[in-house]
């Protein structure tokens, strides 16, 4: 199932990866921009646990820099969180911003992908 998903994700195009990035908030926020499951957001909160006990500034540089990411890039900043944290995370969005667009697109869609198969892994683990 994860080798097809992988398959398939990797066949899809640009704008397809563009609407799989909406389903997702921004790191540090709880809301993603499109309705999504209540198993969907469960995850996404786990995922961005190493957020939860941030320090404020940290927050604020994180809420500061995914607004110049998406102006920069039209997408919001995709990362796989688990096992982050805020400090590390906020590092890894600074560096990225950095990047021609074409390239941080393919590094969204890579960071996508990893988070697809935490998600299937979990489904399999806990049907």
């Amino acid at each position: 199932m994860i080798e097809t998903a992988d398959r398939i994700w990797w066949s899809l195009g640009q704008q397809d990866w563009l609407e799989a990035f909406h389903s997702h908030p921004k790191i540090g926020e709880k809301k993603p921009a499109q309705q999504v499951s209540e198993q969907s957001r469960a995850w996404s909160g786990h995922e961005q646990s190493g957020i939860e006990n941030s320090a404020r500034d940290t927050i604020e540089a994180l809420a500061e820099l995914n607004r110049a990411y998406e102006e920069r890039f039209g997408f919001i900043f995709i990362v796989c969180a688990t096992g982050k944290t805020s400090d590390e995370m906020l590092a890894i969005l600074r560096a990225r911003l950095e990047n021609p667009a074409d390239v941080e697109l393919r590094i969204a869609a890579d960071e996508q992908a990893k988070i697809t198969e935490l998600r299937l892994r979990k489904l399999i683990d806990n049907p």
